[in-house]
């Protein structure tokens, strides 16, 4: 199987050879660039205006391309060049020097399949030479167009527009093509009509590929001389044609043939080709203003000087599943989601999950301790991951997977010292699904060879005696109310008494929340080939049909939860999993009032995208680094889900909550990027002093209206769904943005020391990226950041929380800790502008504790309580209604560790609420 790994981080620059000859002197320090110097160079076709008479030689890997041309035919010979005798190493025979060759021995026309297969090479050659520049190489050519050559004519036309861009190319950064150039960097030359034909198959080219061209620079380099033999009759005719194409004839009669001969300048063209990004949204940018500069323009997928293109035809989006595997440690999750991805079997010791493992600790621990993310595809019955033909990369798997299924399957950590990650799992990346693993030979009774299941207490030590790592996840699941399917591993490992007791667990608390559990029955093959896992079988099909049938006739995709038995090392029920996989139903596409009516909730961004990971790679890449300066990235790539709304490359948006601007008084901000962790709550850090407490949750009540630097303006520039570049992100989707922040440049000082240009903020998990709604723009609203806000729990047991007290809250993206303000029924609750009076009394932590009494029991109507929280570190941007999830802090947990270096290990008890209120 070939790597997966594919992301090139350090691409290959598109950098003209013309900047740096090997026979011109390179500068010891950089050289400033005159963009009126570019220009001139851009304009000029003498070759004296470079100071070149060579270029380096042809790198053998990169997106730079030497040829000495394009043409389907065979060149003509000729008598004299001025160039000839430089030829060396290319397929340009030297010159005969009598040169009666064109009268004696004619050249004969190839045929139309050696022209047409010369044609696919060089758009095969073209390609590869793109996707160097691109950080994603995929190996996929199902779509791959090639262009047709006409019977009857003799070279290509230019197409009206390019066609559909290749999937895979639309991040690539170019290809440069030198033609008239041998491998070795010698300038060799074309007539201006070998040129012009070359430079329209090049066209021909990369429009079937999706992409443009554009000519850089024309360079004469040369003079050349031929002989053409005709008859009189056409003799003044192609003495007209010879001006029009450069040349100068000599015409010589010889009875009734005429000796013309023929004398014309050699060119030298440089050739720079693009993906065609006119498809995508952009915002109208006049290039004739002033501030339109050839750089915006080029950034916008624009041609300078030219109008924007039309449209292309949507693509037909292919469906998209989310799916989050859960768990206690060592049931098998990382095994399962292996086998799934790459048609391994297990060997009882991790050999399908290498491929899933990120750091070395959990290779050698075989503990996952962080997220792990891959991508299945489902068309018809075919299963398309790493085991299926020449799929490398997840770019592979779209292509194959078109107009099918795509699953996108998020392992997460089971450890409780892991809890966070855990927690991000089921919150974080709006899964549509659920999937608890638990191992069938997780029991008192479970054997102890490889690959079995460890217990509570084998884990935890002597604090884990008796405590049920399994149900509580199952707990937790249930809670969350969400779909929900459990998978039960180890199937292999398991007794009928093991299997019997924890299928009677199972059904118990997925009874008592009022749910239906569905048993698949299990695969009835006792030995399963891992030739076998490509397709799904007929009759798992009908049986997954039927669980499907039953949801859609229920109340909602929460009603029935899917039960199914696998085994990693014998493959039984993989094929099963895989069938529930491609059949499971996927909710309604999301909206900006799901949770709560536009009366309620009127100043909601017109698009909203949670930020869940932020990557140390370039947000934007200069296309050609001759073609101007080279801004300071001002850029980051953040990946996450877009709950509602539609992003485009090109798009203007605002990012924050940022922290805002400290005042004089203040102390300056930790400029090394060091802050205090929400994660340090339950840890075994130290918490923070209840002066310091008071003193950051006073900052962050300063009003949003007088806040400055909260909300910073951005513009995409590319997209990801699936690691896939696309042309535009739709609601429900998951992917990456490369967003560069618009910063203002800052006066120039008349110091004799440079100011520093402006650095872009730092972004972190939880901050969301909004397109404000028309009604913001025209009003001069902004998204408010939230210092606080107010939740509603049916949960009775809620109650043991008390005001004070320390707290960890996951909303969508955010993970954040908070301290309990108030606990009231829900009758009884109070307006947050009342309760922000009352918050000086409440931070006084020190005399809270002093008069610490027993707090009584609180139930509004229902048994419906609320609880109002303050964050404790940063403001955050909350959706009103949206899930919350809370969770204890800064209590000991299941244990707290005591010693150096240990950490201490929280349990997975939490209430699940709803927004009710935010406070500015």
């Amino acid at each position: 199987m070939a790597s997966i790994f594919t992301y090139e981080p350090d691409l290959p620059r598109v950098a003209s050879p013309w900047i740096t000859p090997t026979d011109s002197p390179k500068p010891s320090t950089p050289q400033p660039k005159d963009p009126a110097t570019a220009s001139k160079f851009l304009s000029s076709d003498q070759l004296s205006d470079y100071g070149v008479t060579k270029l380096e030689a042809e790198p053998q890997e990169g997106p730079t391309e030497y040829k000495l041309h394009l043409l389907l035919r065979p060149r003509r010979n000729y008598s004299s060049s001025s160039t000839s005798s430089l030829v060396s190493g290319s397929q340009q025979r030297r010159q005969q020097s009598a040169s009666q060759a064109s009268r004696d021995s004619p050249v004969l026309a190839p045929s139309n399949q050696s022209r047409q297969n010369r044609l696919e090479q060089l758009t095969t050659q073209l390609l590869w030479r793109l996707q160097q520049s691109a950080p994603y190489h995929a190996s996929a050519t199902s779509d791959l167009v090639l262009p047709k050559l006409p019977e009857a004519a003799s070279s290509l036309q230019t197409p009206s527009r390019p066609g559909k861009l290749l999937a895979g190319l639309e991040e690539s950064r170019g290809a440069l093509y030198e033609i008239g150039v041998s491998d070795d960097g010698t300038f060799v030359g074309l007539t201006k009509d070998e040129m012009d034909e070359s430079l329209t198959n090049l066209r021909a080219m990369a429009a079937s590929l999706g992409c443009n061209v554009e000519v850089v620079r024309m360079v004469v380099v040369g003079d050349c001389e031929w002989q053409e033999s005709m008859s009189g009759v056409d003799a003044t005719a192609n003495s007209s044609k010879g001006d029009r194409l450069g040349k100068r004839p000599f015409s010589t009669f010889d009875g009734q043939k005429a000796s013309l001969r023929q004398h014309a300048k050699l060119w030298v063209a440089e050739a720079l080709v693009t993906p065609d990004l006119s498809s995508r949204k952009k915002p109208q940018v006049p290039i004739s203003s002033p501030s339109a500069t050839r750089a915006e323009a080029l950034h916008l997928g624009q041609s300078p000087g030219f109008p924007e293109q039309t449209p292309l035809e949507a693509h037909k989006a292919t469906e998209q599943l989310r799916i989050t595997l859960t768990g206690p440690t060592t049931s098998g999750k990382s095994s399962l989601l292996g086998t799934l991805s790459t048609a391994t079997l297990d060997n009882g010791r991790g050999k399908s999950r290498l491929s899933l493992l990120k750091h070395r600790h959990e290779i050698a621990s075989g503990v996952t301790s962080s997220v792990a993310q891959e991508l299945l595809g489902y068309k018809e019955d075919e299963i398309i991951n790493y085991a299926y033909g020449n799929v490398s990369s997840w770019t592979d798997i779209h292509a194959s997977a078109e107009d099918g299924r795509l699953v996108f399957v998020s392992d997460s950590a089971g450890h409780p010292r892991y809890r966070r990650t855990t927690v991000r799992g089921l919150v974080g990346w709006a899964p549509h699904w659920t999937a608890l693993c638990v191992a069938a030979d997780d029991c008192e009774n479970a054997p102890s060879g490889a690959g079995g299941t460890s217990s509570a207490q084998e884990i935890l030590g002597t604090a884990g005696a008796g405590i049920d790592l399994a149900n509580a996840h199952l707990e937790l699941c249930l809670k969350l109310d969400k779909p929900l399917a459990i998978v039960i591993t180890k199937l292999d490992l398991a007794s009928k008494t093991s299997l019997r007791q924890i299928l009677s667990k199972i059904l118990t608390a997925v009874k008592a929340v009022g749910r239906i559990p569905s048993i698949v029955p299990p695969d009835q093959n006792k030995v399963v080939l891992e030739s076998d896992l490509a397709t799904i079988p007929q009759t798992d099909n009908d049986t997954i049909q039927k669980i499907v049938d039953q949801m859609s006739k229920s109340d909602g995709l929460t009603s029935i939860v899917p039960i199914i038995m696998t085994s990693a090392a014998r493959g039984t029920g993989i094929r099963s999993m895989h069938t529930l996989l491609s059949k499971l139903p996927i909710p309604s596409t999301p909206t900006s009032h799901d949770f709560v009516g536009p009366v309620l909730n009127p100043e909601q961004p017109a698009c909203l995208f949670h930020i869940e990971d932020i990557f140390g790679v370039p947000a934007s890449h200069e296309p050609l680094a001759s073609k101007g300066v080279s801004s300071v990235d001002s850029g980051v790539v953040i990946a996450g889900h877009l709950r509602f709304g539609r992003l485009s490359v090109g798009d203007t948006v605002v990012a924050g909550p940022f922290p805002a601007e400290s005042d004089e008084d203040e102390s300056p901000p930790n400029k090394s990027g060091a802050r205090s962790s929400p994660s340090s709550f339950g840890a075994s850090l130290s918490h923070p002093s209840s002066n310091e407490l008071a003193r950051i949750a006073s900052r962050n009540l300063v009003s949003a209206s007088i806040t400055k630097g909260e909300w910073y303006h951005a513009h995409i520039v590319s997209l990801r769904n699936l690691r896939l570049p696309v042309h535009s992100l739709e609601a429900g989707q998951v992917g990456t943005l490369g967003i560069v922040f618009n910063l203002l440049e800052e006066e120039l000082s008349n110091s004799v020391f440079e100011r520093s240009p402006p650095t872009a903020p730092r972004v972190r998990k939880g901050m969301v990226v909004a397109i404000p709604s028309r009604h913001m723009v025209e009003t001069g609203h902004t998204l408010q950041a939230a210092s606080g806000f107010s939740g509603s729990f049916e949960d009775g047991d809620i109650n043991s929380v008390t005001p004070g007290s320390l707290v960890v809250v996951y909303i969508a993206s955010i993970r954040a800790s908070a301290r309990v303000l108030r606990v009231t029924p829900h009758d009884d609750h109070e307006s947050v502008a009342r309760l922000t009076e009352e918050m000086d009394d409440v931070f006084s932590l020190d005399s809270a504790v002093e008069k610490e009494e027993p707090e009584p029991l609180i139930f509004g109507s229902d048994g419906v309580t609320d609880l109002t929280f303050e964050f404790i570190t940063n403001r955050e941007w909350i959706e009103l209604g949206s899930q919350i999830l809370v969770m204890p802090g800064g209590g000991h947990g299941l244990y707290h560790g005591s010693e150096r270096g240990e950490k201490g290990v929280a349990g997975l008890e939490g209430f699940v609420g709803r927004v009710i209120e935010v406070a500015d």
